[in-house]
């Protein structure tokens, strides 16, 4: 899945959006992960399939370099850009990493390999279970119900009001930038490099490329933006794009639960700090505050640091007002508790203002060189 694009969201457009989903394809709620990991006898055969499959010197460990396709295709399932695209991302793709090798260069016995991958899909279920994906199948019917619809006109102005203050390209140009601003909630599927290539390109071949002397009129600009919208229909019809939609909610009610839970908490903090670097007296620099908050992340409900802005905003003062990044050196039970303080804060932030997003990704077909590690292994019958 590729082009993400963070919004802000509501209930109503929530609920437009299952109803698409009702009517278009489907929703990935966790319960097929589930229900692979519940069973063990065939969550055993999927290991030691990927196992073999990952295995390439078939010495019975997995390297570091033979993780890289499993860990890219976790990414992938995850929702984030190609490795090397984003260092938010890049820093994600380094924590999976780290969750199999526990931060050493040594090789992944098949056991390790099962129990992390356990965790790892167990994860990935139970936030599916928080924050179903729907999968929309986008074949320009949606679009042509907008264009036919009452509000077209006024979204059209809308658009035009965003882009009226260029002055120089062309109608081309112009279309192109009011494309852009179509969004799901339209039936347009979100602006990737495929969308572009073609989608987008093909439909703009109709522009006239000459410059415009002047910025483009309402009037005109309400009919070549019609006319625009029709032709991506048409090519929506012949090659529908599938996108995958998610909404999340940080209302720190998670953190909320987890502070609450004692045991689990201290075992989830427990996790957090046993890697973290120390000196020859066992203190640990504040400056790894933010990896160990990261590692809680998902027991706390929270995204990893760097995917969601409004959420680093928060995080970022947080860090300030305990003066996180100051570099001292503190003891184990120090840095628990300063962790303790910096989840508090962000619940009482979250309490006060809890952010919605929504998330659109256009869904491509895996790469050839994909491990496939999600993908089930096929079963034969006799």
């Amino acid at each position: 899945m590729k082009s993400n694009r963070m919004e802000s969201s509501s209930g109503d457009d929530h609920d437009h959006m299952m109803n698409k989903a009702g009517k278009k394809s489907g929703v990935l709620d966790g319960s097929d992960i589930m229900e692979l990991v519940g069973n063990e006898e065939v969550f055993t055969s999927f290991v030691d399939h990927k196992f073999q499959e990952l295995d390439l010197d078939k010495d019975g460990k997995l390297s570091v370099k033979e993780l890289q396709p499993a860990v890219a295709d976790i990414g992938a399932a995850l929702g984030l850009p190609a490795r090397g695209s984003s260092p938010d991302s890049d820093h994600i793709y380094s924590e999976v990493l780290n969750e199999f090798t526990h931060g050493k260069q040594g090789n992944v016995s098949k056991k390790e390999f099962q129990v992390v991958l356990s965790d790892i899909l167990i994860g990935m279920a139970a936030g599916l279970k928080r924050d179903p994906v729907l999968i929309l199948r986008m074949d320009g019917e949606d679009l042509l119900e907008f264009i036919n619809g009452p509000s077209f006109e006024s979204d059209a102005m809308t658009i035009f009001s965003q882009i009226e203050s260029t002055e120089k390209g062309s109608i081309r140009d112009c279309m192109k930038k009011a494309l852009t601003l179509l969004t799901v909630d339209h039936g347009m599927p979100p602006t990737d490099s495929w969308v572009t290539s073609n989608v987008i390109e093909p439909v703009l071949q109709f522009c006239p490329e000459s410059a415009l002397e002047q910025p483009i009129s309402r009037d005109v600009f309400l009919s070549e933006f019609k006319q625009m919208v029709e032709r991506v229909v048409h090519r929506l019809q012949e090659q529908p794009v599938i996108v995958a939609h998610s909404e999340q909610t940080f209302d720190g009610s998670g953190i909320k639960r987890l502070l609450s839970n004692k045991f689990e908490l201290n075992k989830t903090l427990d996790a957090a700090v046993k890697d973290v670097p120390r000196d020859k007296n066992g203190k640990m620099s504040k400056e790894y505050l933010r990896v160990a908050l990261d590692l809680v992340a998902p027991a706390a409900g929270l995204p990893p640091i760097g995917a969601v802005d409004q959420m680093d905003k928060i995080v970022n003062e947080v860090f300030r007002m305990i003066e996180a990044d100051d570099g001292k050196m503190v003891d184990e039970e120090e840095f628990k508790k300063l962790m303790r303080e910096v989840l508090g804060s962000i619940m009482l932030q979250l309490e006060g203002n809890a952010i919605n997003v929504s998330s659109n990704s256009v869904v491509h077909e895996p790469l050839a060189t994909s491990s496939t590690l999600l993908t089930p292994t096929p079963t034969t019958t006799s």
